[in-house]
């Protein structure tokens, strides 16, 4: 509750089963009064039950603070005969309109011009088309004037003796979502990433009701990132969390390898045209800075209400101005008909009839080209004056540019471990040595791993194997044994949950060392930056490997040692150049790799790099990608291009594809950090003072 803003919203998804549960804690939480909606939407098509099919889940809605709640309300499109519009129809099935001036294929209903309560705004009876009609209970919706533009621009009709106001369904073709979603069904359950992913409407619908682009989404049950993705697609900061390495590894390929509409933004020179265009108006001239909390320029529907057109003087002006046409034409065309007086415009037919006089066909053709002519200005008019609303769901999108996720970071913190008790609350020694000589069943279960898979280095040809291992009672070392080659080697696994630091090497090294190991195998989940500056305890080897994390889930995994579960990268070959103006650049030069078979260090070029990065201003904490380049093999510019399905600009992927950096200035911290990724998603990182 504390992380959200006042004017923020949670939203929780639930099966019916768990709803008065789960809505008295979210009471007890945010208070009763702040609870918004409790939203129903379908999620599948149908599912196989005994009893009635359950079709459908939950979302409990609640605010920090009802009263400062923001919500930008989300519109359906109107369509006649469905829900919205069902009492809509098209004109040539509407007996009262049979001689509109309106298109007959248009959609229209007829509402009561009384309304139910309320005072009168005119006297009744009212007249149109030379008859008298009055209210039988409440009040007029208008007053003389309203009812005399309606008649003007064709509003009005009669149904037996009570006056109706036209209404159109493009007049408002919208209408606003309840709390009954219907339309977010999934398609398919092999669509879904992960096993219980959200549909991206549902998620998407919340977003757009309740935040503006640049606010947070924070969704702290990650799963495949639907709701990272939504949130990427539309402008929204996120943050999701997880415990699963398989939802965040899910999450990240499907971000990254996403590509997002491209919406124009508001605060944008080509926001600005856009607006202009839209409204009509000469585009604003002041100064853009590309800031998305100014939000998109949103695509928006006219709202025509009974009052707006009622209240639009300008109808009266285009009324007269083409009466002095029509009032000629309509007494010509009555004479020439033989009648002895002239005809209102209401008893002109549409079509005209067989038996008239031949001279009347242009008579009747240039009245109802001028009626059609002040008809279009009024409803210019009427839209002109028209209020409308923004759709939120539908802002204008530029389909020249492809866009790509914006930079994020994969943040980590090692895992806590669970302290199991015993029956009479206290704590259980996992550490103490087992019957078998390990010191725990991590280490039983690494080891026995490791034995099988063995140590994987830069190509997949080197790989270390070993001839046998067995427990040492050591302090850190844990294990001896002997590679294929004879030579005998310490073993330091490091802790489960946790990260490997560089004085943990020194004293695990040095332990080697004092017992006369010709070599140091570390393994370990992660290592500490500055593990990198550390190679070799005078002539002792050190070679740190870096464990998959599927080695947490090692008793249910199968070992067939065909899995790369100990990986050794090795230790990137760079240079540290001074330009000429002081600055600097770096060259990865490859990554050498140490044989222990032949007690070599071998050097590979950078063909062996499928990508590295610089933190130009490393503070010792957290990586900051700042500069990216791209080695890598079988043409990544050829993979971009499929990626992104675009042309990619010859001249930016030469900058990128290179295995020296552009300069850049010296960092105030003194040090900058180069990361390095193989081709097998392995990487190692090495620090530098500059």
């Amino acid at each position: 509750r504390d992380l959200l803003t006042e004017s923020g919203s949670v939203f929780v998804q639930i099966g019916d089963e768990n709803v008065h549960r789960v809505r008295a804690l979210m009471d007890e939480v945010f208070g009763e009064e702040n609870f918004v909606s409790l939203i129903t939407f379908v999620k599948t098509a149908n599912t196989s039950s005994i009893f009635l099919p359950n079709v459908a889940d939950f979302i409990l809605w609640y605010a920090r603070s009802k009263t400062t709640l923001k919500y930008r309300t989300l519109w359906r499109e109107k369509l006649a005969g469905d829900v919205g519009g069902t009492s809509y129809r098209e004109i040539s099935r509407i007996s009262q309109l049979k001689n509109s001036i309106f298109e007959k294929s248009r959609f229209a209903t007829l509402a009561d011009l009384a309304s139910q309560s309320g005072t009168s705004a005119v006297e009744s009876p009212v007249y149109f088309e030379g008859q008298s009609y009055t209210r039988r209970t409440g009040s007029w919706k208008t007053n003389s004037d309203g009812f005399r533009r309606l008649a003007a621009c064709g509003r009005m009709a009669v149904t037996g003796r009570t006056l109706m106001y036209v209404r159109f369904i493009d007049d408002f073709p919208v209408f606003t979502y309840t709390n009954n979603w219907t339309d977010t069904q999934a398609s398919f359950a092999s669509d879904k990433r992960y096993v219980v992913e959200t549909i991206p409407k549902v998620i998407q619908r919340c977003i757009l009701m309740t935040t503006d682009p640049g606010d947070i989404v924070l969704d702290p049950t990650c799963g495949s990132g639907t709701t990272a993705y939504v949130a990427e697609q539309w402008g929204r900061r996120w943050i999701t969390i997880d415990t699963s390495r398989v939802a965040l590894a899910l999450a990240r390929a499907r971000i990254m390898g996403a590509r997002y509409p491209y919406y124009i933004l508001a605060d944008s020179r080509e926001g600005q045209r856009k607006e202009a265009e839209i409204s009509r108006t000469a585009p604003a001239q002041s100064s853009t800075y590309r800031d998305i909390r100014q939000g998109f320029v949103y695509q928006r529907v006219p709202h025509i209400t009974l009052r707006a057109i009622a209240n639009n003087t300008e109808i009266d002006t285009i009324w007269q101005a083409y009466e002095r046409d029509l009032a000629p034409l309509r007494q010509k065309l009555s004479a020439a008909s033989g009648q002895t007086r002239t005809w209102e415009e209401w008893e002109i037919p549409r079509q005209r009839p067989q038996d008239w006089p031949t001279d009347t066909e242009p008579l009747h053709t240039a009245f109802w080209q001028q009626r059609r002519r002040r008809q279009q200005e009024i409803d210019a008019a009427i839209a002109a004056k028209a209020d409308y609303e923004y759709l939120y769901d539908k802002p204008y999108e530029d389909r020249k540019t492809v866009r790509v996720a914006g930079p994020f970071t994969v943040e980590s913190i090692s895992p806590h471990r669970v302290l199991d008790v015993d029956e009479n609350g206290e704590f259980i020694d996992r550490e103490a040595k087992t019957k078998d000589g390990y010191r725990n069943d991590f280490a039983r279960v690494i080891l026995e791993n490791l034995l099988t898979a063995g140590v994987q280095q830069a190509h997949k040809e080197d790989r270390i194997h070993f001839a046998g291992i067995r427990p040492w009672p050591g302090d850190l070392i844990c294990a001896e044994s002997r590679l294929e080659s004879g030579e005998r080697a310490a073993i330091f696994i490091g802790p489960e949950f946790g990260t490997v630091s560089r004085p943990d090497l020194v004293q695990a090294a040095r332990e080697a060392a004092e017992n006369d190991f010709e070599l140091l195998i570390t393994c370990a989940f992660n290592y500490d930056a500055h593990t990198t500056e550390f190679e070799k305890l005078g002539r002792l080897p050190v070679l740190k490997a870096r464990m998959n994390a599927d080695l947490h889930m090692a008793d249910s995994l199968m070992n067939t040692g065909k899995g790369n579960l100990f990986v050794i990268f090795g230790e990137p070959d760079i240079d540290i150049l001074n330009t000429e103006d002081g600055q600097i650049q770096v060259r990865v030069k490859g990554v050498d790799v140490f044989h222990p078979n032949s007690d070599e260090i071998r050097s590979h070029g950078p063909e062996g790099i499928a990508c590295w990065f610089i933190d130009s201003d490393y503070n010792e904490e957290s990586f900051f990608v700042r500069h990216a380049y791209f080695l890598g093999a079988n043409d990544p510019y050829k993979a971009l291009k499929t990626t992104l399905k675009a042309e990619i600009n010859a001249g930016a992927w030469a900058t990128l594809h290179s295995d020296i950096s552009r300069p850049f200035d010296r960092p105030a911290s003194g040090r900058i950090a180069v990361k390095v990724i193989n081709h097998l998603g392995d990487e190692v990182m090495k620090v530098f003072r500059v």
